[in-house]
């Protein structure tokens, strides 16, 4: 497999399409094709879907892999030769994908961004997905590192990877105090009735406070797929949420939400799961994404 046929299958996933990423290579569509056929041909296989955007096949995803991983060290070599000659001109900088949930890259993670942008050798691509489901994007070769929440003591480790604690995400039940209001049964609330605002198909920390309080039917449900705009759901009392600690400090303290049970929360355990490749990039992130968790409830 060519280095340039591995450039070639990377750019059609990152720009989306063959034309894109023959324009960001600065080819011809045409050498861009043989390049991805010629790299299919020594495969064996199909390695990309030709849908819009493109997408790598299950046999493409370690191949698309390989190809950011010498991406990385072609690049981290280069700087290397320029420093030791004499001639450390900067190159292209280096695309590093990440994956983070939305309420992460909302709070804690953000910090991560800042210390990125001073670097002139680094581009940062985030993918945004949920917590439990972000894995699936590093078995893909889709990201060199994300970040990975599960309730349970450690996720699973996807190969070739490491995985390193961060800390814990605690989530609160909230609502606007009308809604909790119309709502009220005896001293509790009626959450088998009580509107209830989703983030999205795999957000399930709503039904698992529900399914503690013993419901089995889904009370109305609104979806608001954005950390921000869920936030806005639950203030202007479109239903109750789950909603990070960390996005709650105001809102609680005047009132504007309120807590719906004083003793529920949801704790989810985040953890860096990360390349093994010997990169100092890599490691630059590892560092920096380590050091805005320190924000995150320790786990115990």
């Amino acid at each position: 497999m060519r280095l340039d046929q591995l450039r070639a299958l990377a750019a059609a996933v990152d720009h989306g399409s063959f034309e894109a990423a023959a324009r960001a290579l600065h080819i011809t569509p045409s050498a861009m094709s043989q390049r991805i056929k010629a790299l299919e041909s020594e495969a064996g296989q199909v390695l990309v879907r030709r849908s819009l955007p493109v997408q790598v096949t299950d046999a493409g995803a370690p191949v698309l892999r390989m190809a950011r991983e010498v991406a990385l060290l072609e690049a981290e070599t280069r700087a290397a030769i320029g420093e030791v000659s004499g001639e450390g001109t900067p190159g292209e900088p280096t695309p590093l994908h990440v994956a983070v949930n939305a309420d992460s890259l909302a709070t804690w993670f953000a910090p991560v961004l800042g210390i990125v942008a001073g670097w002139t050798d680094t581009t940062l691509h985030l993918e945004v997905e949920d917590q439990g489901h972000s894995a699936e994007l590093l078995r893909r070769g889709d990201a060199v590192g994300a970040v990975v929440g599960t309730a349970a003591a450690s996720p699973p480790v996807v190969a070739g990877c490491r995985v390193e604690p961060l800390g814990v995400m605690r989530y609160l039940p909230v609502a606007t105090a009308e809604v909790r209001a119309r709502h009220t049964q005896g001293r509790s609330v009626d959450w088998g009735r009580m509107p209830v605002v989703q983030f999205g198909a795999k957000d399930d920390l709503q039904w698992g406070l529900l399914r503690d309080k013993g419901v089995d039917v889904a009370p109305p449900t609104s979806v608001v797929p954005s950390s921000e705009g869920f936030l806005a759901a639950v203030r202007a009392g479109l239903g109750w949420g789950m909603l990070p600690e960390a996005q709650l400090a105001d809102e609680l303290e005047t009132g504007e939400l309120v807590l719906l049970d004083g003793r529920a929360h949801a704790d989810v355990r985040l953890f860096w799961q990360v390349w093994r490749l010997r990169s100092e990039r890599v490691e630059r992130l590892t560092g920096a994404v380590h050091d805005a968790a320190r924000s995150l409830r320790p786990m115990r």
